[in-house]
């Protein structure tokens, strides 16, 4: 089966630039796709500069849902929006003022990849951060969530003049280019110790492999050595022979900034369709040793149309969740997402927007602010299921506890509550 592999590198044109994202494409675009996925072929999108967090997103979602291995090659700027002072990848137009509305909040990237198992979806990141960023990393990690592995490194602003490059991107490119991709924690170890020796000991270095299967109840087990992770965060490891030295700063001349999303085509010979967005499948891999991953079992199913199966399964763990650590508790919440996820997956827009409704209403009742990314994610995902619903008579019902819902939890986008009312009112008219 083919995989996707998703090339992001982005970061703020104007004066609060930190790194020349962008300058690291040319390289990993030499690499032969099927080396960047792993795979026999595969499919390969990049996206240099881009200018909207929505299409961005539309990639991501794309990426996440096609069939086969996915890996997200990341390089860019993290900065912190005002309001929430949480962290966001920095896009073509982003500055400090505008953070929340023109760069990607980084738990888009953790919930895009909800179906995900850490067995065929990776991330690799090359990330500068400023001050604020810098801090926030070195102080709570960055949180990708159970579902991914995980590889690469967040650096701290050179203070020098002129920007910084993606050098830990560039060395994996380097090393790819040699046209074989060895186990991904081999690949970052030597792409570690390249860097080192350029003298980049500052970094805060991440490795989070894929660690087994969850448990009924959503827990890690345990890592073998008496070894502790954290449940939500990118594990922190060390940086093999990097000196106590700051990053030496580097002047890289300005790339060409493309504003529209790149397709490569799959390997020659390969009948791979492109991502299409609408679905989020994965593929069978072999079972950890000590048990099946449900995410796996699951996504499966969900390929292979088996879609009330899928929803039993998700039923079953969200029970056990709750039974274990109660209905708001976070392994609980999880299970409600995924099981409306897959609502919308088997079409049934009303099951998924009335599953997002409850979970907004059960994170709310928990005392979660009503601007929580949780929140407002599951607010913009019942109001978009809503806009899908053909029953009329469903839509006036769910479209009255939605804008009750809109009161409170406005959203990112202006006009959220307004556009729901208008439909509403144009529903109820039409039932006079």
């Amino acid at each position: 089966m083919p995989g996707t592999v998703l090339l992001l590198a982005a970061s703020p044109l104007g004066k609060g630039r930190l790194v020349d994202a962008a300058g690291v494409l040319p390289v990993l675009a030499a690499v032969a796709p099927a080396v960047l996925s792993g795979t026999e072929t595969a499919n390969v999108v990049e996206l240099a500069d881009p200018l909207e967090p929505q299409a961005v997103l539309t990639r991501l979602r794309a990426a996440a849902a096609a069939p086969g291995p996915l890996t997200v090659y990341l390089a860019g700027q993290l900065q912190l929006d005002r309001k929430q002072r949480l962290p966001h990848v920095a896009l073509a137009r982003t500055t400090a003022a505008t953070v929340r509305y023109t760069a990607l909040p980084w738990h888009w990237i953790r919930d895009e990849l909800r179906l995900r198992s850490a067995a065929d979806a990776a991330l690799v990141v090359d990330l500068h951060a400023d001050a604020e960023a810098w801090r926030y990393v070195a102080e709570r990690g960055l949180d990708c969530g159970p579902n991914a592995a995980v590889y690469g490194r967040v650096a701290p602003a050179s203070g020098r003049r002129g920007l910084a490059e993606p050098a830990y991107m560039k060395a994996v490119a380097t090393l790819l280019r040699s046209g074989h991709r060895p186990p991904l924690l081999r690949l970052h170890e030597q792409a570690l110790a390249r860097i080192a020796e350029a003298g980049a000991g500052r970094d805060l270095v991440f490795a989070h492999p894929p660690a087994g299967p969850a448990r009924p109840d959503g827990s890690a087990p345990p890592l073998p050595g008496g070894a502790h992770r954290h449940p939500h965060t990118f594990a922190r490891a060390p940086h093999p022979g990097a000196p106590a030295v700051p990053p030496a700063g580097h002047v890289a001349p300005p790339s060409a900034h493309v504003t529209s999303p790149v397709v490569r085509p799959a390997a020659p010979g390969s009948a791979a369709p492109a991502p299409v967005p609408g679905s989020r499948t994965a593929p069978a891999h072999t079972p950890h040793p000590t048990g099946p991953d449900p995410h796996t079992a699951i996504s499966t199913a969900v390929r292979d149309g088996r879609h009330a199966e899928a929803a039993e399964l998700a039923a079953r763990y969200e029970a056990a969740a709750v039974r274990a650590h109660g209905p708001a508790s976070d392994t609980a919440l999880h299970w409600a997402e995924v099981r409306a996820d897959l609502a919308m997956f088997a079409g049934d827009a009303v099951g998924s927007c009335r599953a997002w409704l409850a979970v907004a209403g059960v994170r709310l009742a928990a005392g979660q602010a009503v601007d929580a990314p949780a929140v407002e994610a599951a607010a913009d995902r019942a109001h978009h299921q809503w806009g899908r619903i053909e029953d009329s008579a469903r839509a006036r019902e769910l479209g009255s506890a939605l804008a009750e819902l809109r009161l409170r939890v406005p959203g990112r986008r202006e006009g959220a509550l307004e556009n729901v009312q208008r439909q509403l009112r144009q529903l109820q008219d039409a039932a006079r």
